[in-house]
């Protein structure tokens, strides 16, 4: 599935099969020997929530969020059941999710991580300016981010810009790097680079983290779109959440070889 060209493999673990190793995602997410994803997000069984979900970034490493693919299998999950509505737990606690109408999906992705030692930063200081060159703001949503406000973010080249800030020390399991262009009170343009996979054509909780981040700094209100290289998020900072809200595509249904298994 998709999310605004944001992809995913996704593997229903309630089927059975093998366990999801990192080295099995590293393979998996080979675009020229795998399938190649941004993010594998397995699904199991859950005695809370209608299911639980597990994330793994495309090098292995495991990430406690992923909003788009969130949003995506909770589209599959409601089609399949006939519902409008269901519960998806995550390292984040239960996420609410629901249909927004017109073929849209909604997750409140809960409350932002503000503080230093929740994002987490290696040392005690505010978190709305960082002491790093440009002036960047941190945010926790289950995953750190690091977003700068730029003048121009079609003119940077995140594929450079984002591998400078994703390793340093100030963010101790790494970060997520948004560089964001204020468009309006209601509306920002983000470019994205993901920790652990590279730049992405869309984000989630970066796309929350970013309008959390412009919002603390006053420059936007705090439901703004957000217009990445995939296409376009709505984002919504609620008392009760970050409520995030997009179009998701099935592409396709597919089983794991066991030649393709034993290779591993």
């Amino acid at each position: 599935m998709h999310g605004l060209g944001n992809d995913f493999v996704i593997i229903d673990g309630r089927e059975g099969g093998p366990a999801v190793t990192a080295g099995l995602a590293r393979a998996l997410g080979d675009r020229h020997r795998g399938v190649g994803f941004d993010q594998l997000a397995v699904i199991s069984d859950d005695g809370a929530a209608d299911v639980a979900l597990t994330f793994f970034n495309a090098d292995g490493s495991l990430s406690a969020a992923c909003g788009n693919a969130t949003r995506c299998i909770a589209r599959h999950e409601m089609d399949a059941r006939g519902a409008r509505s269901l519960t998806l737990r995550t390292e984040r606690g239960v996420l609410q999710a629901e249909d927004a109408g017109g073929g849209l999906t909604r997750v409140n992705m809960g409350a932002p991580l503000l503080a230093w030692n929740e994002i987490p930063l290696s040392e005690e200081g505010p978190t709305d300016h960082l002491p790093i060159d440009g002036d960047p703001i941190a945010t926790g949503m289950g995953n750190p981010h690091c977003t700068f406000f730029v003048e121009d973010a079609e003119a940077l080249d995140i594929a450079a810009f984002g591998p400078l800030y994703e390793t340093h020390p100030l963010f101790p399991e790494r970060t997520n790097v948004e560089a964001v262009q204020v468009l309006s009170k209601t509306a920002l343009r983000a470019r994205i680079w993901e920790r652990g996979t590279g730049v992405t054509l869309a984000s989630g909780s970066c796309s929350c983290a970013a309008v959390v981040a412009a919002a603390r700094r006053g420059l936007t209100e705090r439901c703004a779109n957000v217009h990445v290289d995939g296409g376009m998020l709505m984002i919504d900072w609620r008392e009760d959440g970050v409520w995030m809200t997009g179009p998701t595509t099935h592409v396709f249904t597919g089983e794991l070889t066991p030649d393709f298994l034993a290779s591993l």
